[in-house]
């Protein structure tokens, strides 16, 4: 195998970055936690981190076995209030990519349970924080 044969995963910074409002965030939370790997789902989910594979984990004592990721979804908790997630940036594996996932398909399978799709999320806003160097106040 060449260097040029190696796969290589596609990360997606999300600009403007997409919000789950408190509610929203909690129903997305729960139904992932409830599909999570070790109990026969394909999300692995933990703050900072959303990891969707291909099938439930089925290696000897809770291992991934032959379940391979498709992607991941990176998030941060507590922004941009303390009950809110932020969703920015987003990675597709190669393994993912062959078998059809996207950035929005993986982000829609998530936000499904909040009745949310990564088009329809609320985003955040691109304002600038810093002052303009050029303007005298």
């Amino acid at each position: 195998m060449t260097w040029q044969d190696t796969p290589v995963d596609q990360t997606i910074v999300i600009r403007p970055s997409a919000i789950l409002a408190d509610r929203d965030a909690r129903a997305v939370l729960k139904e992932l936690e409830s599909r999570d790997v070790s109990r026969g789902g394909v999300w692995s989910a933990s703050p900072g981190m959303w990891q969707r594979f291909d099938r439930p984990w089925d290696g000897s004592s809770g291992l991934k076995g032959t379940s391979k990721l498709v992607g991941s979804i990176g998030s941060i908790y507590g922004s941009p209030s303390k009950y809110d997630i932020t969703i920015y940036r987003v990675t597709v594996t190669d393994h993912g990519a062959v078998n059809g996932w996207t950035v929005d398909r993986i982000c829609d399978d998530a936000l499904q349970y909040a009745d949310l799709t990564l088009a329809s999320c609320p985003k955040t806003t691109l304002e600038s924080t810093s002052p303009d160097p050029f303007h005298k106040p």
